[in-house]
């Protein structure tokens, strides 16, 4: 079993940065790939990174050049850097984790965090 927490969301201005986080517990094997989403009310989820454990990365085309994830198997922890913030951004971001396979931001993810709130006005 994973156990995902998200923290670092906040209101921030158009332009500006914040950096998430999340940190993982459990099974090593279960958290291979570790990926961002986001949510707002009313729209499906959009897949923004994804991660493998090599650290080999890939984002969706919406945040290339602003957003980069990254991890650090020692801490366990999953980041997101986002610059240039736009209101578009705007959302819930949750953390995800899933073992073998592929590592993108359309596949299968098996845990969920709770979520961040990130608001850019």
């Amino acid at each position: 079993h994973v156990q995902l927490v998200e923290s670092g969301g906040g209101s921030v201005q158009r332009g500006e940065s914040l950096r998430l986080s999340c940190v993982a517990t459990g099974n090593s094997n279960s958290r291979r790939c570790m990926g961002w989403f986001r949510q707002v009310p009313g729209k499906e989820r959009e897949g923004v990174a994804a991660v493998a454990s090599s650290g080999s990365t890939t984002y969706a085309d919406s945040v290339k050049g602003r957003f980069t994830a990254s991890r650090d198997n020692a801490k366990n922890t999953l980041y997101l850097q986002m610059n240039n913030l736009t209101p578009e951004d705007t959302g819930t971001y949750y953390c995800a984790a899933r073992g073998w396979g592929f590592c993108t931001v359309g596949a299968d993810f098996t845990y969920w965090g709770q979520g961040t709130q990130v608001t850019v006005s």
